[in-house]
């Protein structure tokens, strides 16, 4: 692939791309100023996770109705009706007063986020100059820059104000927006009408709902390292974001380039399974040393190598899951995994305030565990996951919008 033809690319399509590095940063963003906010309001740790738990909930709630929704109004107005949500409660967070406040505008901020992301792919691939290989790969880095970028902005501008990073994604969202609505041509509805029942109708195959539950299980373990781990670590912002950007750099390096080799080496399932055990281990390791800052810090980067192989890897299972339409079962895997991440981070405050700061670590590495278990359950009925393989381009596109 000429690197020069990929990166001629319309407009458009780096309009749409542009915004999804900004949508991306979401996820970590606010990560180094969780310790802040609960100094500055007087909120707990566990009040101050519900930021993580009411964005997760929200999200996942919504992609139930995100196909429905572009099905009948098409994707740009979508596109833009989600960034224009994200604009209006990021703000509204760093105008907020309370952590009550920030917490349902964070939820609003989510639902602006299932819009936009769930139909990003799409526009890409099908604006984009070049093979659908080539779109594929641009959403990609999209999306490891906008993982990677979130905690570090989030550290920087957090040393200002915990209000900053807030007031960051609202500004570049705000050129997104016009970007993308100057930019981007028209896209009417196209094809069948879906249903809001379609994804929960999926779940009922049995193959589905197992690889659904595994990552339902191992988002406990990845929201406790994302949301809790920031305050035993009682690092500056700054500092906070360093780490987090580390974690990300690795996640997204793994998910891009190494879980494709290994999956073709060793196959989907026994990847996935192995990968489980060492981040299992990783959060036991730093349950072990939860008052050591270094382990801890260790602990998340690393962590980042097994969660980008894993996210990439589970994903894909799903896409080859169930016999529904890719769309259709990716949304129902994003719904029930989603409902991990929305629990995780106020358990693990909770805990960490109740007992000791080790125990969310340790319940996290349980869930983990349990999530080898559920999968293990699914030998027989995902046989065709356990051998070698590698993925065709169609199902590359379904995979990353998923994982998204």
């Amino acid at each position: 692939m000429s690197t020069s033809s990929f990166l001629k690319q319309p407009k458009s399509v780096w309009a749409v791309a542009f915004a999804c590095v900004i949508a991306f940063m979401g996820i970590g963003l606010v990560d180094p100023i969780l310790k802040p906010i609960a100094e500055q309001l007087h909120a707990s740790p566990s009040q101050v996770s519900l930021l993580f738990t009411s964005y997760m909930a929200v999200i996942g709630v919504a992609m139930l109705i995100t196909g429905a929704v572009s099905s009948r109004i098409g994707a740009k107005r979508t596109l833009l009706i989600g960034l224009a949500v994200i604009v209006v409660f990021s703000a509204l967070a760093g105008l907020s007063s309370s952590i009550g406040m920030i917490v349902a505008f964070r939820a609003g901020w989510g639902l602006g986020n299932a819009l936009f992301i769930a139909t990003a792919l799409a526009t890409i691939v099908n604006s984009a100059a070049g093979s659908v290989a080539e779109a594929i790969i641009l959403y990609e880095a999209a999306l490891g820059v906008g993982i990677a970028a979130g905690p570090l902005v989030g550290g920087e501008l957090g040393t200002i104000s915990w209000r900053g990073p807030f007031f960051g994604v609202a500004v570049l969202m705000t050129i997104a927006l016009a970007a993308t609505a100057f930019l981007l041509p028209a896209s009417p509805p196209e094809g069948r009408r879906t249903s809001i029942l379609e994804p929960l109708k999926a779940l009922r195959h049995r193959s589905l709902a197992t690889v659904a539950v595994t990552a339902l299980l191992y988002n406990f373990g990845f929201f406790t390292l994302l949301a809790f781990t920031p305050f035993p670590l009682a690092m500056s912002a700054r500092q906070i974001g360093l780490i987090f950007f580390g974690w990300g750099i690795c996640l997204a390096f793994t998910s891009v380039f190494v879980a494709p080799r290994l999956q073709r080496r060793f196959g989907t399932l026994p990847v996935a399974m192995t990968v489980l055990l060492l981040f299992g281990a990783d959060l036991a390791v730093m349950g072990v040393y939860a008052h050591h800052k270094p382990v801890l810090a260790a602990g998340v980067i690393v962590a980042g190598l097994f969660l980008g192989i894993n996210n990439t890897l589970i994903t894909e299972a799903v896409m080859a899951a169930a016999p529904v339409e890719r769309g259709t079962a990716s949304a129902a895997y994003s719904f029930v995994r989603f409902s991990g991440g929305a629990v995780a981070p106020w358990l693990a405050g909770k805990l960490g305030e109740e007992f000791n700061i080790q125990l969310p670590f340790y319940v996290g590495a349980f869930a983990v565990l349990l999530a080898v278990g559920v999968l293990a359950s699914g030998w027989k009925p995902l046989s065709h996951l356990r051998v070698p393989t590698t993925h065709s381009e169609s199902e590359a596109e379904a995979l990353t919008a998923a994982d998204a």
